[in-house]
């Protein structure tokens, strides 16, 4: 019986890739990739020579069965996302649930994740929060908002930059203008920016700026007392 391997690759700073990715990237026969042209780049930079094959959200049920095949014929197998953890916000939990019910043994690998800088740099409370990733962008999305705003603990969620400003309005209109929060972006990369504000200060400043990259937005748990007051 093989295994299979959860490796994080970096969202944005290449240094951040780590000694134990590299070499079992290098170890194991195949590597599941969500877009192989992305992650040849980062194996040719690492020199990491182990085959690739593609596999996204659109293509992950059609290849379950076959990729569980390999794993019980003793392969060893590891899941690469463009950047990040896999199965957050991305493939992986499909095949990990699959592999659970075949008793195939999983190893997830430390490294990055875009939430975590973006919530412990916010300068807003990291004791307890809710990751939400992305909202629903049509269907269920105002429900999804009704249920979010009157939630205590952090909310965590994940944005595009075109629908950044959409996002942060709405945010405004459900949870006040004046309610806080932090947007990150570039996270990593040469031009990272971490802003913290009133929802209302957040849409000014963007709105006046374009907004480039991959976004996390932290929103402030809702505070009875406040809103009592």
């Amino acid at each position: 019986m093989g295994k299979l391997y959860l490796v994080p690759t970096p969202i944005g700073n290449l240094e951040d890739m780590t000694l134990r990715a590299i070499k079992t990237l290098k170890e194991v026969d195949l590597i599941l990739a969500e877009d192989t042209r992305t992650s040849s780049k980062l194996l040719n930079h690492f020199n990491i020579e182990t085959k690739m094959v593609s596999h996204h959200k659109f293509n992950e049920h059609a290849t379950l069965d076959k990729t569980i095949m390999r794993l019980k014929s003793g392969e060893n197998l590891a899941v690469i996302t463009d950047a990040g953890t896999p199965g957050i916000s991305d493939p992986g939990f499909l095949l990990v649930r699959e592999c659970k019910e075949h008793n195939i043994d999983v190893e997830c690998l430390p490294g990055a994740t875009a939430f975590v800088p973006a919530l412990v740099t916010s300068g807003l409370s990291s004791d307890r929060f809710l990751f939400e990733g992305f909202l629903p962008h049509k269907k269920g999305r105002q429900t999804r908002l009704l249920q979010l705003k009157d939630e205590d603990k952090t909310i965590i969620l994940y944005e595009s930059p075109h629908r950044l400003i959409k996002t942060l309005k709405q945010l405004a209109e459900f949870f006040g203008e004046t309610r806080k929060a932090a947007v990150s972006r570039e996270i990593s990369k040469l031009h990272e920016e971490n802003k913290t504000a009133t929802l209302s200060e957040l849409i000014q400043y963007f709105e006046a700026k374009p907004v480039k990259g991959e976004i996390v937005i932290i929103i402030d748990g809702f505070n009875k007392k406040l809103n009592d007051n």
